[in-house]
């Protein structure tokens, strides 16, 4: 069975970039670009590895964290950020979120993560 990963990001470049990355690696990727969307994969696939971008409009990074970690505590969240907030960072890490990466970020830092965190 494939590792399945979900990606949240309201840009969609992004999305469909990683999206492509992931698929080439052999994983399963499912696309959110908002919260609403993030929760119901979650419920449907019980993704085994979250990319969540933090700054989305309506429900933000840290809310989707949260409600997530609601339905599965050991759900797995790496964290994606535009912006060099250190409180957004260090209030997602305590909520549980692995680590995080700054955007732009480097593709290959991404998957190196990625298969750190589920190994196939």
């Amino acid at each position: 069975m494939k590792e399945k990963i979900l990606i949240v990001d309201d840009q969609f470049g992004i999305r469909i970039l990683l999206n492509e990355v992931l698929q080439k690696e052999g994983y399963e990727t499912f696309q959110a670009a908002n919260g609403i969307q993030a929760l119901e994969i979650v419920d449907k696939h019980s993704p085994d590895l979250v990319l969540l971008d933090m700054k989305i409009p309506g429900m933000d990074g840290i809310e989707i964290l949260k409600r997530m970690k609601e339905k599965d505590q050991d759900i797995r969240v790496i964290i994606m950020t535009a912006y060099g907030e250190l409180d957004m960072i260090q209030e997602a890490k305590d909520l549980g979120a692995l680590t995080h990466f700054a955007k732009p970020f480097d593709i290959d830092d991404i998957r190196k993560a990625v298969r750190e965190y589920i190994p196939m």
